[in-house]
């Protein structure tokens, strides 16, 4: 008779719970990208003047409290050269955006690393896993300090915002955060997936890189308020390209890629070309070589979301960034970058991913030892 393994299997444990974590966190970074978005539209960037981390987090809740804030900001050039003679009630509702803002990130901070102890002692993030698990918490804690450091910026003499670089790193940085979230999420999907061929899949890595740079250029215009200007299309004010003498018109040149409206954002419209292009080639592609496949559904998902968010930009900008706009524009950019990411992610393929439970034989990152001898 043909002999039997009779080694018990050891049972295996989902991945879901850490994959619905790392999706919510996600959506928690999306959060404070559109709050964030909200202050800066505002103007409200710069009403809390300190960096307190900890006692930061109970706002003012006495007169006197309030009175005492409104002094701080009263003492930055924003106001002195901006807001001269606003009213305590406005004062306010600035200090309530910034406040909100700096609070998501607390809370981002705190969902993040509560339940990442938890998960890790429970056995469910192995060593591949936690090592990514604890750059993103290295990102998160660097992008709390580059948030500093960009408000800083804005509170030095004659400045009335934030500096366009530091912004666009800012935004970047959390950009970064989100997109390495849903990279580790979809690469925890059960079941084993045959990888896409290999243009297909360096096409599909190129897109959320494309994504992330376009982001960057975004957040220059953000900051610059390059959106103010121009405010036609396709043409630049009756031209489809300005002339060299007013895309560098900024001495030393180099500074004219962060300082000069113009050529910020000529280098937005053209990086969502670019963009756009590489998004209808690749969904094209995936469907004729894939037809009816995952793959070429998401390529076109993404496509799709691509062409749509071109379209809001155009809208953005012909409105000259009115408030709802400008927030959907940058919402909606995270979105092109989680569907582009979970698609490059996905376009890999992958083996089936499980943990053993603790008598099993796939140790966890951290606490092997410890969980053997609970075991």
């Amino acid at each position: 008779m043909p002999s039997r393994d009779t080694t018990p299997t050891a049972p295996v444990r989902s991945m879901n719970p850490v994959r619905i974590w790392l999706y919510t966190l996600a959506i928690l970074v999306v959060a404070m990208v559109a709050v964030g978005g909200a202050t800066r539209l505002t103007g409200s960037g710069l009403s809390i003047t300190e960096w307190r981390p900890v006692t930061g987090v109970v706002p003012p809740v006495s007169e006197q409290a309030w009175a005492a804030e409104f002094d701080k900001y009263k003492d930055t050039p924003q106001y002195r050269i901006l807001n001269q003679g606003m009213g305590l009630s406005d004062f306010k509702v600035i200090y309530a955006w910034e406040w909100g803002h700096r609070l998501l990130g607390r809370i981002l901070g705190l969902a993040f690393f509560v339940p990442l102890l938890m998960f890790w002692w429970r056995g469910l993030v192995d060593r591949r896993l936690g090592y990514g698990l604890l750059a993103l918490g290295a990102l998160g804690g660097l992008q709390g300090a580059i948030g500093w450091i960009m408000v800083a910026s804005g509170l030095q003499p004659g400045m009335t915002a934030v500096a366009p670089l530091k912004l666009a790193l800012h935004l970047t940085t959390a950009s970064l955060i989100l997109a390495g979230l849903v990279w580790l999420a979809a690469g925890l999907r059960s079941g084993p997936s045959e990888p896409a061929p290999e243009r297909l899949r360096i096409t599909a890595a190129l897109l959320p890189i494309l994504v992330l740079i376009q982001i960057g250029l975004g957040g220059l215009v953000a900051g610059s308020k390059a959106g103010l200007v121009h405010n036609t299309w396709p043409d630049m004010d009756g031209v489809l390209v300005p002339g060299a003498s007013e895309l560098f018109a900024v001495s030393p040149w180099i500074e004219n890629f962060v300082d000069n409206v113009t050529l910020v954002q000529f280098n937005h419209r053209l990086m969502a070309y670019l963009l756009l292009a590489a998004a209808l080639f690749h969904a094209v592609d995936a469907s004729r070589r894939l037809p009816a496949s995952g793959t070429a559904r998401r390529a076109v998902g993404i496509a799709g979301l691509t062409l749509a968010q071109a379209g809001l930009g155009i809208v953005t900008l012909l409105l000259a960034v009115p408030l709802w706009a400008g927030l959907a524009h940058q919402v909606f950019a995270m979105a092109v970058l989680m569907m582009a990411t979970v698609h490059a992610r996905l376009s890999r393929g992958a083996a089936q991913r499980t943990l053993a439970s603790p008598a099993g034989a796939t140790a966890a990152f951290g606490f092997e030892d410890m969980m053997g001898r609970r075991a």
